[in-house]
């Protein structure tokens, strides 16, 4: 093999399945830019080859980062991303590219929570809601029955009594590291996902694609006073009708390690 190639382990682009129906969104631009990797780019020129016109930051080296210096906050203060070459910043700059606003608005507050408290050894409520949807979110347009459901965690009603409801939703994955640790898919993999209104994008649904006004409404959605309460509802991706063949067997649900109940309200005070 050539210098500089990588090669398909799950540590790189090359490992990538972009048929995964969870990779719809990003199909498009990402595959372009990982062969570009597999030929010997840098990740971070790889993606600013795919940037389209303006936009909020540039991929730079790891190396331009300064010791010391808070990666949130060198982002926000030079809008320059420091890229290193691993899938986790693979697709960190993927979601950046799809996603400009939403990724600027979190990086905003965490700069600002940053900049009033400093890098403590224990994130602050916003600070770490903020993270845990950066890594691990996911934006779910859907009906209100499965929303109900999910939020109950009736996962016998969800993926089984409403299935034929699933055709009118759709889940967008949007945290980087779910996305890298999907190149090579288990069961408990768990997505934090938040509410879209289904009117967004509503011609695309299903479609993959069209996450534009998605991204205005996330960038507008993020408000310091909710999320730091993480608005957020665990939800098994490898559950989705159609993201695992598993899944079509209905004892697939019946894993109570993966498919917990809903915990039980504490006593009252």
């Amino acid at each position: 093999m050539a210098a500089g190639v990588s090669l398909p382990t799950p540590t790189s682009p090359g490992a990538i399945d972009w048929s995964a129906p969870w990779l719809a969104p990003w199909r498009g631009r990402g595959q372009p830019v990982a062969q570009q990797v597999q030929g010997g780019s840098p990740v971070g020129q790889a993606l600013q080859s795919a940037v389209r016109g303006a936009a909020p930051v540039v991929f730079a080296a790891q190396s331009e980062l300064p010791d010391g210096v808070a990666y949130e906050q060198y982002i926000w203060d030079t809008r320059r991303v420091p890229t290193r070459d691993n899938l986790h910043d693979f697709f960190n700059g993927l979601v950046w590219l799809h996603f400009p606003q939403a990724k600027r608005r979190l990086n905003e507050l965490q700069a600002q929570a940053i900049a009033a408290d400093g890098v403590q050894a224990v994130r602050g409520p916003l600070r770490d809601a903020l993270t845990v949807f950066d890594e691990n979110g996911a934006l779910l347009q859907a009906p209100d029955a499965l929303w109900d459901a999910l939020r109950a965690r009736d996962w016998q009603r969800l993926f089984i009594d409403l299935r034929p409801l699933w055709p009118q939703a759709r889940l967008v994955l949007f945290g980087h590291a779910l996305l890298e640790k999907l190149v090579a898919p288990r069961k408990p993999m768990v997505a934090h996902v938040y509410p879209a209104p289904v009117a967004i994008n509503s011609g695309v649904i299903g479609a993959g694609d069209g996450l534009g006004e998605l991204d205005a409404w996330l960038a507008q959605a993020v408000q310091p006073h909710t999320w730091a309460a993480k608005p957020f509802v665990p939800l098994p991706v490898l559950g989705v009708p159609g993201w695992w063949p598993a899944n079509e067997a209905p004892g697939f649900y019946a894993d109570a390690q993966v498919f917990r109940a809903a915990p039980r309200p504490g006593p009252r005070p």
